[in-house]
């Protein structure tokens, strides 16, 4: 019987076992039969974090809730699981068009100034400074945070976060440099993208200008939910997002996290019609506090994340346990650097999940996504759906098969 060498796959950090599954005798197998065996240094891990602020007039309480809750917030970002953090912070808000009928007429107004483009951080006195973004270093990151991420309620009650993050991460700003009004600057190479939307109505977002779906003055109606279907798609921004690239060609690991209208015993999507002494308005079922249901926001959530760990409601009393779910979330890759991986059909991971279920994670069954190396890039494995990894994973192993 001929020997067989096993060709393990290295992995940048080194964090990840490695085993030797089965070998590969086909001729012309491009699987190598020696490994490399340096151990690299683990980087700090940089993440670029865009909170997405529903800015309309029901929203002041829940600004002012998640600013209270941001020293917990900015700590766990900090602690990372034991590996060092690198990240910084922007604000954009959801308003980006407002399309109304009001007494029978139909009124339209857009928000160049806002529209996905990052909000000035305020000094203490509360007056815009040049600065777009903030930091970790930053040793006023707390207070200028705070400061941040309260948006006020003058904004389009025509929320649309969807559309506003994508204009945020792509061309024109960011490409224009933030002195020129654009994004350019914020995005870095090499850093992931966590998306976190906060908002107590029900996304209404399109590409088209004017938006297809008109706001009516009866509060007993959503037509952004009625009307879902001459929007664009869930599935159309999961799909931009998933399709970012850094100034250097490499697929930009992008996570997404939403505080919404959602119910808050089991995070489900179902509009109820609330009739009280001031009208009858549209909220989703437990949740009392919002206006509208929570359809899209969960779809998009769920693409991310099947398990829901990226999703909770807006109308939590306190947003403590919310934020440190979020912070969780950012310190976990949701990709892995590898070299020595020829065909990366070879590749299998195995995740071990709190509790020791073990969950396999292939290429070929397309709970994995590849990225081949490029000019000053290595080649790169991405998480997806049930595989994305948790903060209480127990264990990643990732396993190849052998040369003959």
């Amino acid at each position: 019987m001929p020997s067989r060498k096993c060709a393990p796959l290295l992995l940048l950090p080194a964090l990840w076992a490695v085993a030797c599954k089965s070998p590969v005798d086909e001729a012309g197998s491009t699987v190598p039969g020696q490994c490399q065996s340096e151990s690299p240094v683990v980087a700090p891990q940089k993440t670029d974090i865009l909170f997405v602020i529903d800015n309309s007039g029901s929203m002041a309480e829940e600004q002012a809730g998640i600013a209270r809750e941001l020293p917990a917030f900015i700590q766990a970002l900090r602690e990372g699981g034991g590996v060092e953090q690198d990240f910084r912070v922007g604000v954009i808000t959801t308003s980006v068009y407002r399309r109304v009928l009001v007494g029978g007429q139909e009124y339209y107004r857009e928000y160049p100034e806002e529209a996905g483009h990052l909000r000035p951080v305020p000094d203490a006195e509360g007056n815009p400074t040049g600065d777009r973004f903030i930091e970790s270093s930053d040793p006023r990151l707390l207070e200028r945070f705070g400061r941040l991420v309260q948006q006020g309620t003058t904004g389009s009650g025509q929320e649309s976060p969807f559309e506003a993050a994508r204009l945020a991460v792509t061309e024109p700003l960011i490409g224009t440099p933030v002195a020129q009004g654009g994004n350019g600057g914020f995005f870095r190479d090499g850093a992931r993208l966590l998306v976190v939307v906060v908002t107590d109505e029900e996304d209404c977002s399109s590409t088209e200008r004017p938006p297809p779906v008109t706001i009516p003055e009866d509060t007993s109606v959503d037509r952004c939910s009625e009307e879902s279907a001459k929007l664009s798609t869930v599935d159309f921004y999961y799909d931009t997002f998933q399709s970012l690239r850094d100034s250097r060609g490499a697929r930009r690991e992008v996570l997404w996290a939403t505080v919404g209208p959602v119910a808050l015993g089991d995070k489900r999507a179902e509009l109820i019609q609330d009739v009280t002494p001031q009208g009858t308005f549209v909220r989703n079922v437990d949740c009392p506090t919002s206006y509208g249901p929570g359809y899209r926001h969960r779809a998009m959530a769920e693409r991310f994340d099947t398990s829901f760990v990226n999703l909770d409601s807006i109308c939590r009393d306190s947003y403590h346990d919310t934020l440190l779910g979020i912070a969780a979330l950012a310190a976990v890759s949701q990709s892995l650097d590898v070299v020595n991986l020829p065909d990366p059909r070879l590749a299998r991971v195995e995740l071990t999940r709190a509790g020791g279920q073990v969950e396999t994670c292939s290429v070929a069954a397309g709970d994995l996504s590849y990225e081949a190396s490029g000019e000053n890039r290595p080649a790169r494995l991405y998480f997806l759906g049930s595989c994305q990894r948790r903060a209480d994973d127990e264990k990643v192993e990732v396993k190849v098969l052998c040369a003959g």
